[in-house]
């Protein structure tokens, strides 16, 4: 009616003849901005976004460095996307889905074992090929295998930092999981999406003290990627520890029997595919000859002598840019130590016991078979639990630093390790 209040006007109040005047819900006026979105979002949701926003970065970069890319040994000039995603070793992939396995290794000119497919193992393959199967071709879909199992690592990356984490630093984990220098990796037709998606959910049963689930975990991840040894190791230091600590927290004898069975698994589980390698092949060697021959290029061939590759690098390296050898040594030293320093900072502790163990236990592994050069980086992608460290401070500044910082490291990885510059030495 003419003249009647309106909601926002003034009524008067039953019994008083006061007029009130009735304020505007502030949820319901901005309920639809971006921050109460953003705030509404269930966790996997706000992972979902974060992880994708990540992906389209990775996507520019890969697209710009695509168009600048010349002819090479895979693709011709300014190749598409799918088939840029496609480089190096992922072919490797591609011929064991098509090929199989050797049954007699390939030889050089010397009579020494060459790079051939027994270094990379058969899961990523056989789920890619399950894909091609509906039509998809093989490089559209290793790249969308890629993209999902590293979303899936995101979500369960997401459940183990919320164990020890706030849930903004939580989810700034996997901000920085999923921008870090080598997270192209995670669409790049390779198994380490695959790969972190084992480890995660490894570690997550792990530290809910889920045992029994870690077998068949452990037996895909041990086909995938080379690490589970490693956490072999890390599942009897977690027997140790816990039973040092019986009289605060049981250990029931129950529990000490299982955690036990499952780290013997994980052993035989490791050095599995070093003996279907020599059932394979006849020969004993094969597996560890087939991963010499790739630093062959660097040292020459010899035999595996665990605890001496990174010194033989250290003095590789510092003779290729012209240092005294005492200087890699030197450098070798310190990076164990400081290693070793870095574990016991306070924020690394937050995350606990178990994540500290796989830590070190992967890092001893390195330590023990893998001689560094420019692969380096991406076989420490398996420490990526520690970006729960690197997201503990909240202040603005160093969160827009660490992902500036990070997104151009990125841009740097993809430019010195992806892109194919002439006879190029520099392998992700």
């Amino acid at each position: 009616m003419p003249g009647s209040p309106t909601p926002s006007e003034g009524r008067p109040e039953a019994g008083t003849g006061a007029v009130t005047t009735r304020e505007p819900d502030p949820f319901r006026v901005h309920r639809w901005s971006p921050r109460v979105r953003w705030r509404l979002l269930p966790w996997w949701g706000r992972v979902v976004v974060v992880y994708a926003s990540a992906r389209a970065v990775t996507t520019l970069f890969l697209l710009v460095l695509a168009a600048a890319q010349g002819p090479n040994a895979w693709t011709g000039a300014s190749p598409g996307l799918f088939a840029y995603s496609n480089l190096w070793d992922a072919r490797w992939y591609a011929l064991i889905a098509h090929a199989g396995y050797p049954s007699e290794l390939p030889l050089d000119d010397a009579g020494h074992v060459a790079e051939n497919a027994w270094a990379f193992l058969p899961v990523y393959s056989a789920v890619v090929r399950l894909v091609t199967l509906v039509g998809v071709p093989w490089d559209v879909a290793s790249v969308l295998v890629s993209l999902a199992a590293g979303l899936g690592a995101a979500l369960v990356l997401h459940r183990l930092m919320s164990r020890f984490l706030e849930p903004d630093r939580a989810l700034f984990a996997v901000v920085l999981f999923s921008i870090a220098p080598v997270a192209p990796i995670l669409q790049l037709g390779y198994a380490e999406s695959l790969a972190f998606l084992w480890l995660a959910l490894a570690l997550l049963l792990l530290v809910d003290r889920r045992y029994g689930w870690l077998v068949p975990v452990i037996a895909l991840w041990a086909f995938t990627r080379p690490g589970t040894l490693a956490f072999a190791l890390t599942l009897g230091l977690h027997w140790i520890v816990r039973f040092a600590r019986r009289e605060t927290e049981p250990f029931p004898v129950r529990e000490r029997v299982t955690v036990a069975l499952v780290a013997a698994f994980a052993g035989i589980a490791g050095l599995a595919w070093p003996a279907i390698a020599w059932v394979a092949t006849g020969d004993a060697a094969a597996y560890f000859d087939t991963e010499l021959a790739w630093r062959a290029a660097y040292i020459g061939y010899g035999e595996l002598v665990p605890f001496t590759a990174w010194f033989q690098a250290a003095v590789w390296w510092t003779g290729f840019v012209g240092l005294p050898t005492w200087w890699g040594v030197a450098a070798v030293i310190v990076l164990v130590l400081g290693f070793a320093v870095m574990l016991f900072l306070p924020a690394v502790r937050r995350l606990g016991v178990d994540i500290r163990l796989w830590l070190a236990s992967y890092g001893l592994y390195l330590l023990a078979v893998f001689f560094p050069q420019s692969s380096t980086f991406r076989l420490l992608a398996p420490m990526f639990p520690l970006v729960g460290a690197l997201a503990a401070p909240r202040a603005r500044w160093y969160r827009w630093s660490i992902v500036a910082v990070s997104l151009a490291l990125q841009f740097g990885w993809l430019w010195l390790c992806w892109a194919i510059v002439g006879r190029d030495w520099s392998p992700p």
